[in-house]
């Protein structure tokens, strides 16, 4: 079977259509890699002796081991799960790989067998093990991807969990808190709870509302964020502003050269976005010069950044950045001289350009 979203996946658990491979849990979310597979290894196990038609295993299980319970019959029930968690196929070897591949296709109709990765990432496109894994579940089994959320599904995943805690929160709290924590449904969820705790505990109404002033008050503004503040501050000419948040940025133990990148991505997507306006197209064209599948946001932030600034300078401002970053590869100098001496440079570019 081909690779398939997470949704057909559900409409097969609801079902009850599940049976033999199910596995390479491709990840660009993996918060909802954890959540779907928990879910998935309860409904494969059944309610029936779940301790005994439910065995876990991870990347340092023997093969045998995983074969021997996926060969075993369920104990009372029409199915069993065998789960095998974060299996590196880097580290195996080809001997290896071939017993698995093997094992999947003996795999009895009895077992649900599942492979989930809750922590290891992986590129499936560039290592020729990850390729012939895939290739080899999908041709036994199925693939499922759980791919990035939107905007709009960020919000709605949100939402539900401040109801499932007692609380209410309103969209504009919402936008606020994706705009300060980023997209990660995992320090999402840990910023909701830990606001829908202090809602709940100090809160009037029932049930209790989540504010803006709550989350700009309690909500850590993610590096993401802090670099696109950066990069307003840079644009805007403003001095104070910029040193001040690259202060905050290395106050934070954020890494020279993720701090670097962040805000070489900022550039480029305002060189995008200037490059289609000027070219009489909307700022939304320039998605289709990167991944912004679910990160449509960024395209907008710096759609409000460019009217100010020109694409000439866009240009010169992304060469000053490759400097910069060649200098904190191969210089011996400070990583922050470099990036203070970036800002001044970046600072009178913008400020060249509107005199």
């Amino acid at each position: 079977m081909p690779t398939v979203e997470e949704s057909a996946l559900r409409k097969q658990m609801a079902a009850g259509e599940l049976s033999g491979l199910i596995c390479g849990w491709r990840a660009e979310e993996k918060y909802m890699v954890g959540r779907l597979s928990k879910q998935l290894i309860k409904k494969a196990a059944g309610g029936t002796f779940p301790e005994f038609n439910n065995q876990a295993f991870t990347n340092e299980s023997s093969l045998e081991a995983i074969g021997d319970a996926s060969q075993a019959l369920p104990f009372f029930a029409e199915r069993k799960c065998v789960s095998v968690s974060d299996f590196d196929v880097e580290s195996k070897s080809a001997d290896e790989l071939n017993k698995l591949y093997e094992l999947w296709e003996l795999c009895p109709e009895t077992t649900v067998l599942v492979f989930w990765y809750p922590t290891l990432d992986f590129d499936g496109k560039r290592s020729s093990k990850w390729k012939k894994f895939l290739k080899q579940a999908e041709e036994r089994g199925t693939v499922v991807l759980c791919g990035r959320r939107s905007r709009t599904e960020l919000l709605r995943f949100l939402g539900r969990e401040a109801e499932k805690s007692g609380c209410v929160l309103p969209r504009p709290s919402g936008e606020r808190l994706l705009d300060y924590a980023g997209e990660d449904l995992t320090a999402l969820k840990s910023e909701m709870d830990k606001l829908c705790a202090y809602a709940l505990a100090t809160g009037q109404g029932q049930p209790p509302e989540i504010t803006r002033e709550m989350v700009e008050d309690m909500v850590p503004k993610s590096t993401e964020t802090t670099v696109f503040l950066l990069a307003n501050a840079l644009v805007a000419g403003d001095y104070e502003k910029a040193y001040g948040l690259l202060d905050v940025l290395f106050y934070q133990n954020e890494e020279p050269i993720a701090i670097l990148g962040a805000l070489g991505a900022s550039y480029v997507d305002m060189y995008r976005v200037r490059a289609a306006l000027e070219s009489g197209h909307p700022y939304q064209d320039a998605a289709q010069y990167g991944d912004y599948k679910g990160r449509d946001f960024r395209l907008r932030n710096a759609q409000k950044n460019v009217r100010s600034i020109s694409q000439g300078v866009l240009r010169q401002s992304l060469h000053l950045l490759l400097e910069a970053d060649l200098a904190l590869k191969g210089s011996r100098l400070e990583a922050r001289i470099i990036l203070d001496e970036l800002i001044a440079k970046l600072l009178l570019a913008a400020q060249e350009d509107r005199a």
